[in-house]
């Protein structure tokens, strides 16, 4: 067996292209700045929509289907991620207000969210997936979940009772090719 002897320049070239993409969107140890397009309906089949710069859920059907919002995903830890609409530009947030809990749309970069800010923790959804289906929980209000109401054309809420009948908690969750 013969080995090939190449002039330490060559290697030092070859890692760098290997890492290259690596470094340049993580430099000195910055979380990956990669987001990721799913589609998301819940297990009545409503998608999500934006109406009057509210997130909603519904039955979209020929025309409208355009109207439809993909999740804009940034994955922060091995289940928790941020997420958002309209390319990372309005991200969902959990605010807690007194005794109220509700989630709002925040015109915040996604890609400019830290896993490490305190603040930036009204951003952050655990994922749990149970089968085909998948739940969001806030990790900023642990015990509130990402739902939908039962009835079409109403808004995208946070419920602190996932097992009420009136709502959906279990989403169908698929990554955009």
């Amino acid at each position: 067996m013969e080995i090939c002897r190449c002039p330490p320049s060559y290697l030092i070239s070859f890692l760098l292209f290997l890492f290259y993409s690596e470094t340049a969107c993580h430099p000195l140890g910055k979380r990956p700045c990669r987001m990721q397009a799913f589609r998301i309906w819940d297990v009545n089949q409503k998608t999500f929509y934006l109406r009057n710069n509210q997130l909603v859920a519904g039955y979209l059907q020929g025309p409208s289907t355009k109207l439809e919002e993909k999740l804009n995903v940034v994955p922060i830890e091995s289940h928790a991620m941020f997420l958002g609409i309209h390319g990372g530009k309005l991200c969902l947030a959990c605010v807690k207000s007194g005794d109220e809990t509700r989630l709002q749309l925040e015109a915040v970069n996604i890609t400019d969210l830290s896993k490490n800010k305190e603040q930036d923790k009204r951003f952050t959804f655990i994922r749990s997936d149970s089968g085909p289906t998948t739940s969001f929980e806030s990790a900023a209000c642990p015990g509130w979940f990402l739902c939908t109401a039962l009835e079409a054309d109403r808004p995208v809420s946070l419920t602190n009772t996932p097992e009420e009948a009136m709502l959906v908690t279990k989403f169908y969750f698929q990554m955009e090719r």
